[in-house]
């Protein structure tokens, strides 16, 4: 079994993203089951197979709708069909408050990550899964030990089915950069010596962008890595000194790609992610490289699924089915995917070589073998509690990056 040391975990708090939207149209054919009040009335099977509209917030569809399909494929007595629909993170409110609170809900579940699903746990979006169901999701005890931290912070409104140590990670070019950095201070003397040729991504726009930010503290000994507002004293210093040499910050982290891919940029903060996937698809050219700090911390990463509240008794019990199902290891390997998500896999056991066989070439192409011995032999922590990380962007978005980045 994999062990990881784990900073302590953060508490789940909610964020203020309620946005306008209009409840959707109730589904076709008449008036909805009625929804289930009491996990007692949820059956172990439905009374007939049922369909299901997944929304998806985080980029997780093309992680688990392989797993969905195979799923729906064996058991056509459990779900006859299934539809997806995409949005971001702060679409969630927006779109999910309207029927919980109409009691007209046409999504049935959602994929998220840790943003939407606190977002959420806010507005009460929720059904307590874990607390009402654990009995149902016993492969949760298969749980790999950061998965398992990321699934603490859910407090129980949320199951993990997919996860990944993310970062930070550097991603250079060694045609120009001919010995990366090994420590933050390193990166400063490359940066000082090499303006406009490093930069990152807003944070609050971008993954490997937050997670360059929240993985600072640790590599620089700061007070307290999960207070950035009393204990970042030395990364909100180091931040300012880098940005001296940084032109502008992107507002998304494709654009980080486009600046690498065309040499604007030599070097750049990234996760095992999107390290390996843009260059299986080509976005970047496979002759780069990546490096890791010494005696750094790996920021953690999950995508989470939710039950909005007025669930009827028989799409909870499909979806619990299904959620036990995903958390098998021959189901979660799917996970690997092309590398978008490294490793990807949220339990123990599964393990590459159960993985699709198209998964298999990519990753044996594109996949730094040193990334799974980095996974063993360096700590992980859960990322910042929600109102932390707003605080968090809040500082970056005024002492770092104004005037830098365009406000969103």
């Amino acid at each position: 079994m994999r062990t990881y040391r784990n900073a302590a975990l953060a508490a789940v708090a909610g964020l203020g993203l309620l946005l306008t939207a209009c409840a959707p149209p109730a589904p076709e054919g008449g008036e909805q089951a009625p929804p289930a009040t009491e996990a007692a009335e949820v059956p172990e099977t439905p009374s007939a197979p049922v369909t299901l509209n997944i929304l998806d917030v985080a980029g997780n569809q093309k992680l688990t709708k392989p797993m969905v399909d195979a799923f729906v494929a064996e058991n056509p007595d459990v779900i006859s069909a299934v539809t997806w629909e995409t949005g971001g993170a702060p679409d969630v409110t927006g779109l999910v408050k309207p029927q919980v609170d109409s009691g007209n809900l046409s999504i049935d579940l959602v994929l998220t990550g840790n943003d939407g699903l606190s977002a959420g746990i806010g507005q009460d979006l929720w059904i307590p899964v874990v607390d009402d169901f654990g009995d149902r999701l016993s492969n949760q005890e298969n749980y790999l030990e950061p998965a398992a931290a990321m699934q603490e912070l859910a407090d129980g409104y949320g199951v993990v089915v997919t996860y990944y140590p993310s970062g930070p990670l550097l991603q250079y070019d060694p045609a120009v950069v001919s010995e990366p950095p090994s420590t933050p201070e390193e990166l400063l003397e490359w940066a000082e010596a090499n303006p406009g040729k490093f930069g990152y991504a807003r944070p609050a726009n971008s993954g490997p962008g937050r997670t360059f930010l929240m993985g600072l503290p640790y590599l620089l000994g700061d007070e307290d890595p999960k207070d950035p507002e009393n204990g970042w004293d030395k990364t909100w210093a180091y931040l300012k000194d880098l940005g001296q040499h940084i032109d502008n910050y992107p507002t998304g982290t494709g654009q980080v790609v486009t600046n690498v891919g065309d040499g604007t940029w030599s070097m750049i903060p990234t996760t095992t992610g999107w390290e390996i996937e843009p260059r299986t698809d080509g976005r970047l050219p496979n002759t780069l490289e990546a490096a890791a700090f010494d005696d750094f911390t790996w920021v953690t990463d999950a995508h989470y699924a939710a039950i909005p509240r007025g669930q009827s008794a028989d799409k909870i019990s499909a979806i619990l089915l299904l959620l036990q199902d995903v958390l098998t290891p021959e189901q979660n390997a799917k996970a690997y995917d092309n590398g978008y998500f490294y490793p990807g896999p949220a339990v123990e056991g599964a393990t590459l070589d159960l993985a699709p066989e198209e998964s298999q070439k990519v990753l044996e192409e594109f996949g730094r073998d040193w990334y799974d011995d980095l996974i063993e032999s360096e700590p992980s922590t859960t990322p910042l509690a929600p109102d932390q990380m707003v605080k968090a962007f809040d500082i970056w978005d005024r002492e770092v990056g104004a005037g830098k980045f365009e406000e969103q």
